[in-house]
């Protein structure tokens, strides 16, 4: 698999600790990742993530969960123990293409990004966020929309 658009894996090894598969695709799965990084504050990270895709299109949908508490989850615990902000993305075909000569092309058409986070922020009214704060989101978006461009456009090569 590759995790290469995951910020949450900020360069770090990731490690597939449990794979559930969903499907006939392998690809289809969900799985709990743990990124083995340099980063100290992400030492006791967890990544909880489902992936699909078929004809119709693909998505990602994963979650960053505190390793002790997946670990109270399962060893039969309360599963409302785990805070879960999933964030993820989906890509969806933006339709047939045209040939040069007006013939219909299937899978010419480009692709549909969209990529949806979740994140805490200090406890402010919405009209009251920071620049600093509007700033980082704008980042973490732009750097994610390269990453998984960068990631498909490595895959079609």
């Amino acid at each position: 698999m590759n995790f290469q658009w995951d910020i949450l894996s900020n360069g770090g090894l990731v490690q597939e600790m449990a794979h559930i598969a969903n499907g006939r695709d392998p690809g289809n799965c969900v799985s709990l990742l743990r990124v083995n990084s340099a980063n100290s504050s992400q030492s006791n990270m967890l990544i909880l993530q489902e992936s699909c895709t078929d004809a119709t299109g693909s998505y990602v949908i994963y979650a960053p969960v505190d390793i002790i508490a997946m670990n109270v989850v399962l060893s039969s615990g309360d599963p409302d123990y785990v805070a879960l902000l999933p964030s993820g993305f989906a890509i969806l075909p933006d339709g047939p293409g045209h040939n040069g000569g007006g013939i219909l092309e299937i899978g010419s058409g480009g692709s549909l990004l969209t990529v949806a986070f979740q994140i805490l922020v200090d406890s402010v009214t919405p009209a009251k966020l920071s620049l600093g704060s509007v700033a980082t989101v704008n980042s973490l978006i732009k750097c994610t929309v390269e990453r998984i461009r960068a990631a498909v456009m490595c895959n079609n090569a």
